[in-house]
């Protein structure tokens, strides 16, 4: 089963579009895990539990992991493995926009679809096609390609004029006609530029949408749905991470994420 398939059936077996992102930052989990030996798989652990029932996907923002060191490195593959174990209908996503020559990249390939076992990664597309070639060669892996992102410096780069277009249109339309190759890319849209996700929908057609921007950045959800579903309903990968992982009680707080999703999408 390639990825895609994989999150297909998981919207359809829970009914969401919800992606829970496990940015673990150990300087924000809650005291009472100070003291066990593994802070950020237990705490990873109780979110898991907590709100895997509403969720199509967990996306794991590499940085927290690799900040602690070999700890933080195994705490990931335990997580993942804790996730694979209990929902393993769930997509795994690695938030790691990778983005180096061919070599690096091919390195960074094994370690994320062959050592961690991740179905998705996050892949910057600066460095070309080339560069991203080691990772698009696995097939029934998602790559998930750096478009039209959340953040509000994002327009300094990503809003300049190319042929006429801005760069992200231009970046939308390469990975649609030529690095699609395999139908295992996405692309990253963010829930704070609806007007360029809808753009960006135009364009990649049913395509899947990584979504990051909800919750604690602001983005609109009924706007995301209006700008991005794809013609079967779906095609989005809606993403909340610190709205929900600190929440104070997570299983509420994504089930009332999922249902507000839904309602709308309905």
């Amino acid at each position: 089963m390639s990825a895609l398939d994989k999150y297909e059936a998981r919207v359809d077996a829970v009914d969401s579009l919800l992606c829970v992102g496990l940015d673990s930052d150990i300087a924000r989990l809650p005291s009472e895990f100070n003291a066990v030996e593994f802070p950020q798989l237990a705490f990873n652990r109780r979110i898991i539990d907590q709100t895997a029932s509403y969720a199509s996907a967990f996306k794991f923002n590499m940085a927290f992991y690799e900040a602690t060191g070999a700890a933080g490195w195994q705490q990931l593959q335990d997580s993942l493995d804790y996730l694979r174990r209990h929902h393993p209908g769930a997509l795994t996503i690695s938030d790691a926009k990778r983005g180096d020559i061919g070599n690096s990249n091919a390195a960074y390939a094994r370690a994320i679809f062959d050592e961690l076992a991740f179905d998705a990664v996050t892949l910057n597309p600066y460095l070309g096609r080339d560069a991203l070639q080691p990772f698009l060669d696995y097939k029934d892996k998602a790559c998930i390609i750096l478009c039209r992102t959340s953040n509000a410096g994002s327009g300094e780069l990503q809003n300049l004029p190319v042929s006429g277009r801005p760069l992200w249109q231009t970046v939308a339309e390469t990975v649609v006609d030529t690095w699609n190759a395999h139908g295992n890319c996405m692309l990253v849209a963010g829930a704070t530029f609806p007007e360029e996700m809808a753009a960006i929908r135009a364009i990649a057609g049913d395509i899947t949408l990584l979504v990051p921007g909800i919750g604690a950045q602001g983005g609109d959800i009924s706007a995301v749905l209006d700008a991005g579903l794809n013609s079967r309903g779906k095609g989005l990968i809606i993403n909340a991470s610190r709205s929900l992982i600190f929440a104070e009680d997570p299983a509420a707080a994504a089930k009332s994420t999922r249902d507000e999703i839904n309602r709308r999408r309905s």
